[in-house]
């Protein structure tokens, strides 16, 4: 493979990519198989992606389809949880940080993996309704509805990550 500044863009972006990863699996060793599986796919087409100028919305793209094409070959894993934790910056509530994270986790493991594609694309990479589905080759409608359906489905079946923000918020606040 020509290199062709392949492996700086990687270089780049691996802390990124690595978190986003592991945010939409929800385990540490899926996240690193997708991750490995992106940049394989990347590097057969980096040529390509590094002339149009635009690698990063090619690697989402890929990323969240790999991500939501994988249950048809993991189905076994869809119901799995996992406690494994994120690294916390120096000085942090670690005791919260970790209540926060598995909260959260356990809350994101019940939902679809398109639910969760969405939800960590609009709000954890801040991507627009068009950003999103465009990342997911999907519709703006369907980007909405999945919104939608996986904040209710939130609500009701993860009533305790209401109480973990107002908590953390009232931290943050006095």
């Amino acid at each position: 493979m020509d290199d062709d500044g392949f492996r700086d863009f990687v270089h780049a972006r691996l802390g990124q990519l690595s978190r986003v990863a592991y945010l939409l699996t929800g385990n540490h060793h899926a996240a690193e198989d997708l991750l490995q599986n992106v940049l394989v796919k990347l590097a057969l087409k980096w040529k390509r992606v590094a002339e149009s100028g635009a690698p990063d919305p090619y690697v989402r793209k890929i990323m969240y389809h790999e991500h939501v094409s994988s249950w048809r070959r993991s189905r076994h894993l869809r119901n799995e949880y996992t406690t494994a934790e994120l690294p916390e910056p120096a000085g942090a509530d670690e005791a919260g940080a970790t209540v926060r994270r598995l909260v959260l986790d356990q809350a994101l493991g019940r939902l679809t993996r398109k639910q969760r594609a969405v939800l960590v694309l609009r709000f954890y990479e801040d991507l627009s309704e068009i950003e999103t589905a465009d990342a997911l080759g999907v519709s703006v409608g369907t980007v909405k509805s999945q919104t939608s359906h996986a904040l209710t489905r939130l609500r009701t079946q993860a009533p305790e990550l209401h109480e973990l923000i107002r908590t953390s918020a009232r931290g943050v606040l006095a």
